[in-house]
């Protein structure tokens, strides 16, 4: 009996170990074609989002591991998102991407609870690292 319970413990902890699950939202598809291939690739679980408002009416969007949000959409900029994310509690790593950085964009993303903004082209150098990264850090506050 003592043994089944060791399995079934094992079987817990490496069930754990799932894939993390990366929310994209961009309006461009051909960027959220490339970033879920890059993510997947990476071994990632993608859900990809044209619009914030699409993010927003999903009732999973507090299952993602992090955020990965374009910043000039329109409608719902993502620092708009982000802060709506916030508001309802979501807590999960937020990282913007942009290829239009304004002058005061890591204030407002800070303001809006966001950790790290990638410029684009060059995303695919950081961006794998940088959601790592925020997951890890994340789930170290978590314990």
């Amino acid at each position: 009996m003592h043994h089944c319970l060791q399995h079934t413990q094992d079987f817990v902890i490496s069930s754990s170990t799932a894939r993390p699950t990366v929310y994209v939202v961009d309006d461009d598809f051909g960027v959220l074609g490339s970033l879920r291939f890059l993510l997947e690739t990476d071994g990632f679980e993608v859900e990809a989002f044209r619009s914030g408002s699409a993010l927003l009416n999903a009732a999973a969007s507090n299952g993602a591991d992090c955020f990965v949000i374009d910043y000039k959409m329109p409608n719902m900029s993502g620092i708009e998102l982000a802060k709506r994310l916030r508001n309802r509690g979501i807590d999960t790593p937020i990282i913007l991407i942009t290829g239009y950085p304004d002058g005061d964009i890591l204030a407002k993303a800070t303001a809006a609870g966001i950790q790290n903004v990638l410029l684009k082209p060059h995303l695919e150098e950081s961006l794998v690292t940088r959601i790592r990264d925020a997951i890890g850090e994340g789930r170290a506050v978590a314990r």
